[in-house]
């Protein structure tokens, strides 16, 4: 019988690794932007399929947005943004201090 581990108990194991926590924190903006369009899509009650249609195109290129393996481009930003009934706001912050 396998046996699980909770995830919030390998990340936290995971977080003691120097090497992995450089590797997370390098990922923040791509995690940042994809918890954005999911909020953003959730909030207007739609699905990626309603998403996608809204927008002119697949499912699949709506889930590779909010992946966070893609750079979308502005305009697409904005065509989701249209399609979610969001107002798309690009701001520039100051990094936090190394830790």
């Amino acid at each position: 019988m396998k046996k699980f581990i909770p995830a919030g108990e390998v990340f936290r194991e995971w977080r003691k690794d120097p090497a992995y926590v450089a590797a997370y924190d390098a990922l923040e903006e791509e995690f940042a932007l994809a918890e954005a369009l999911i909020e953003a899509r959730s909030q207007a009650d739609m699905t990626q399929s309603e998403v996608a249609a809204a927008m002119g195109t697949t499912q699949a290129v709506v889930a590779r947005l909010e992946s966070g393996r893609s750079l979308p481009s502005t305009r697409t930003l904005q065509r989701y943004a249209n399609a979610t009934n969001t107002n798309l706001r690009i701001r520039f912050e100051p990094k936090r201090a190394a830790k």
